[in-house]
């Protein structure tokens, strides 16, 4: 499978600018993020994808439109690919409103409020990745999914690091990291 972390969010640029929590709900993707997507689907073109699993936070969701209708795949959200819960930005949004945003997409299969509200340990988004890391091998196609998440979930994935919009491949048979470097 191919793992995509989400394009530039304005939570990702303020962070970045003075290292400190700005308060963002659920950021959306800045311009260049916007642009990241779009060059994203331009790489991801001649791939065999079948299938997006997607975040359901909305700077995944916005990464996931250009890739979709370019790759004519459907989109299926699901919140177990979502980022650590740590800061403001990873508060989300309701159900019910995403579901008026993405009226394409099925929501059906996610409570209302569906991160969680306190911190959560690191080691629960290695559990989550160890879960999906078995959901997605069981599949005979798992080869052609694209999994558009985070940089805290693709590390629990890979224990690497990557920046917005970089793409790594992932076999979910291999074992998963022996330690997770949660330092960015």
């Amino acid at each position: 499978m191919i793992l995509l972390r989400h394009g530039q969010s304005e939570f990702n640029v303020h962070m970045a600018a003075t290292r400190r929590d700005p308060g963002i709900v659920d950021p959306r993707l800045t311009e260049y993020g916007h642009l990241q997507a779009e060059q994203a689907a331009d790489r991801l073109q001649g791939e065999p994808i079948r299938r997006i699993v997607t975040s359901p936070y909305t700077r995944a969701l916005q990464t996931a439109e250009p890739i979709a209708r370019r790759l004519g795949v459907p989109v299926f959200v699901n919140p177990i690919v979502r980022e650590r819960y740590a800061f403001v930005c990873d508060i989300g949004t309701p159900r019910s409103t995403l579901e008026r945003a993405w009226p394409e997409h099925d929501f059906s299969t996610i409570e209302e409020i569906w991160w969680p509200t306190l911190e959560e340990p690191a080691e629960s988004v290695v559990a989550r990745a160890a879960l999906f890391r078995a959901e997605i091998a069981a599949l005979s196609d798992w080869q052609d999914t694209l999994v558009i998440s985070h940089w805290g979930f693709i590390l629990s994935m890979t224990g690497q690091s990557v920046v917005n919009c970089e793409a790594l491949r992932c076999d979910p048979h291999a074992p998963p990291p022996a330690t997770v470097p949660w330092h960015g």
